[in-house]
């Protein structure tokens, strides 16, 4: 237990840490003035990676120019389960469409949210332009804990995942870090799920988009809510006479 405690003081010092360094030279957010990240090719992606049938995806939160961290959290706190969308680009040019799939709503005043035992630890991060999918480790890794910080929810902190941190987002929302720890393969630990470089590069964040989920309700339970409705209405008619 105190090896775990230690892990995760370690872990929150090292991002306030980063929040400090990026908050004190990153500039302010930019308007999207392109096509939501979002496309039917991504959502249907997006609906193989997560396996649980057609999804309704709600736009809750979309960067504006001169956005921060509060403006995410304002926006994104408590809406339930989501898809967290960014574009994120180096010096030379070079973008990736990247992102994660949180499992819990989001929230400024949590810090760690925890999966302690293997059916929690859903949470996954995903590379759409280098397709590739990163799932938090599960209790037989040599360290069990290690897996079990899904994301990290605090007012100066944008969308973070894991205690790499696996994708970190400054409180501008303009920069990035991706550090695998929590999330993919063990044997790669220390590499960005965005460019497969290791050692901690930071990164531009052109665009930061999350969804709210819902599952789209097969048509034998719109069948069944019809007659439901139907059901109610001759009711009411005969109530009437």
């Amino acid at each position: 237990m105190n090896k775990i405690l230690a892990a995760g003081n370690k872990a929150s010092k090292r991002l306030a840490f980063l929040g400090a360094v990026l908050g004190a030279f990153a500039s302010p957010a930019m308007a999207q003035t392109d096509a939501p990240l979002l496309d039917q090719s991504l959502q249907g992606q997006l609906e193989r990676w997560l396996g649980a049938g057609p999804l309704y995806l709600d736009n809750v939160y979309t960067r504006q120019a001169g956005d921060d961290s509060l403006d995410f959290h304002a926006a994104a706190d408590g809406r339930g389960s989501n898809f967290t969308l960014m574009r994120i680009a180096n010096d030379a040019g070079n973008s990736w469409v990247v992102g994660g799939y949180n499992p819990r709503a989001w929230s400024s005043v949590d810090g760690w949210h925890v999966a302690e035992r293997d059916w929690q630890r859903t949470g996954f991060l995903f590379n759409y332009t280098d397709p590739a999918v990163h799932r938090q480790l599960l209790t037989d890794h040599i360290l069990p804990s290690q897996g079990s910080r899904q994301t990290y929810n605090w007012p100066d902190h944008g969308p973070t995942f894991g205690a790499g941190p696996d994708l970190f987002v400054d409180d501008r929302l303009t920069t990035s870090i991706s550090w695998q720890l929590s999330y993919g393969d063990p044997d790669f630990e220390g590499r960005s799920i965005i460019d497969g470089t290791y050692g901690g590069q930071f990164r531009r964040v052109e665009a930061l988009e999350v969804y709210a989920i819902s599952l789209v309700p097969e048509p034998h339970t719109y069948a069944l809510l019809a007659g439901g409705l139907g059901m109610i209405a001759w009711a009411a008619r005969r109530r009437r006479r």
